[in-house]
């Protein structure tokens, strides 16, 4: 009896990315779920502020729900690479790679909208047979403005902005974080596609504004008032609303590694759908 149960898997959670996410807490300590089906979110601001904590919240969230694809593109490798067995496509440094996994998402979100068009349809929805894609991109700078040249940059900004305006409805998230918040690494057309956005601590107004949107430094919301030792703490902006001040949960190395070990046994053994569902690309 000791044999079998050390040796047997637990059965999966039950959980989905169309349930809210929980990511922290606010001014008052009271909890914070962030809906993302159906949305994008853009976390920024400088080195140490804590956008990898709210990143990581979402990349477990997703390692653990059903019928979910997780795609991670991480230029360092080591911010989601404890989860690179968890998911279905890593990519580390390398910019080709990067574009071919984002032409490969953008052909699926092309054929989920052919799907949809002939049933008559506008969008995916939870009791379709149809798998959600989580895209994460942990430094967007490393992939459009430091490595590759310039023709490669320019289509990786071309495929991440066409699968952030049009990917919702397919069932396709985008979270996307970088350290660099300025106008050429983050432009406008494409940040105001992001219905969520996070600004961490900046050096700035300027670059709190490119996160949040044009004006809110004036409103008296500046990431540049998060004090240095406030890692974790940012101003979230939802779809229309206000920025709020939040401290994102914290998930040390250890946490995340037996989170992805977790995900990795329930996915092996089916326990999620992920590995079995697949749209036909």
């Amino acid at each position: 009896m000791t044999l079998a149960l050390a040796s047997a898997v637990p059965i999966g959670p039950i959980m989905s990315m169309y349930d809210p996410i929980f990511i922290g807490i606010d001014e008052m300590r009271r909890p914070v779920y962030l809906p993302l089906i159906y949305r994008n979110i853009l976390a920024a601001g400088e080195p140490g502020g804590g956008k990898s904590g709210l990143v990581q919240c979402i990349a477990c969230h997703a390692a653990l729900c059903d019928r979910t694809r997780l795609i991670l593109l991480d230029g360092k490798q080591v911010e989601l690479g404890m989860l690179a067995q968890a998911a279905d496509k890593f990519v580390g440094p390398d910019v080709d790679e990067a574009i071919i996994t984002l032409r490969r998402l953008q052909r699926v979100m092309d054929n989920r909208y052919s799907w949809l068009t002939v049933r008559r349809r506008r969008k995916i929805d939870q009791y379709d047979d149809v798998n959600v894609i989580v895209v994460i991109i942990d430094e967007i700078a490393y992939f459009s403005a430091t490595v590759g040249d310039e023709r490669q940059q320019r289509e990786f900004i071309a495929l991440l902005r066409d699968l952030v305006a049009r990917g919702r409805a397919a069932g396709i998230i985008v979270v996307a974080a970088t350290q660099r918040p300025s106008v050429d690494i983050i432009p406008k057309s494409m940040r105001d596609l992001f219905g969520y956005r996070a600004a961490f601590r900046c050096t700035s107004t300027g670059s709190s504004d490119i996160i949040l949107g044009d004006g809110w430094s004036g409103s008296g919301y500046s990431a540049t008032d998060i004090l240095p030792t406030s890692q974790g703490v940012c101003y979230l902006i939802a779809e229309g609303g206000t920025p709020r001040k939040i401290k994102v949960a914290y998930l040390t190395d250890s946490d995340i590694a037996h989170i992805a070990d977790y995900a990795v046994a329930i996915r092996r053994n089916g326990h999620t759908s992920s590995s079995r569902q697949r749209l036909a690309a």
